[in-house]
């Protein structure tokens, strides 16, 4: 089944793909505090998908970091631990009137795939960069176009796929 703009995986298409079942996944999504008004939002949309995933609820490990420029080092530790399959990292930075979105933005893109990169692990970025907090709420509602929903689903595909490649 398709999520929000992401087509569900077609095996019938050749080659090898993951698919959104992931009743056997370990997970774990690290949620910035910092706009927590906003990130909680993405946060329950990541929630709901655990049933649309079938992941048992208590295959789940939820922990905070403070800001989304701390996300990749949590992430990364994580992913290193050898407990979970994917992580997830969301997080809102919101354009304001200095450099600083463009520094946290950067530093939160680049460490999530270093994370990744260096594990071996699915490190998925469900950080938010936007000009305003209206784009925020257009992407955090309470449909699968949640992009926390969107999250956890790209998790489940890319944990289950990996398991498929040689070398897993």
């Amino acid at each position: 089944m398709a999520v929000g703009s992401l087509p569900a995986p077609d095996p019938s298409a050749g080659g090898v793909c993951g698919s959104h079942n992931g009743s056997d996944l370990r997970i774990a999504i690290v949620t910035a505090r910092w706009n927590d008004h906003l990130t909680g939002r993405l946060l329950d949309g990541a929630r709901r998908a655990y049933d649309h995933c079938s992941i048992p609820h208590e295959a789940v490990t939820e922990v905070w970091a403070p800001g989304s420029f701390e996300l990749p080092l949590v992430c990364q530790q994580l992913a290193g631990s050898g407990e979970f399959d994917a992580v997830i990292a969301i997080g809102v930075v919101v354009r304001g009137e200095t450099t600083h979105y463009d520094i946290v933005s950067e530093a939160a893109a680049v460490g999530v795939r270093e994370a990744a990169s260096s594990t071996g692990v699915p490190v998925i970025f469900g950080v938010l960069t936007t000009e305003n907090e209206d784009q925020v709420l257009a992407r955090a509602g309470d449909d699968d176009t949640n992009k926390g929903f969107e999250a956890v689903v790209t998790a489940v595909e890319m944990a289950t796929l990996l398991r498929q490649l040689p070398g897993a």
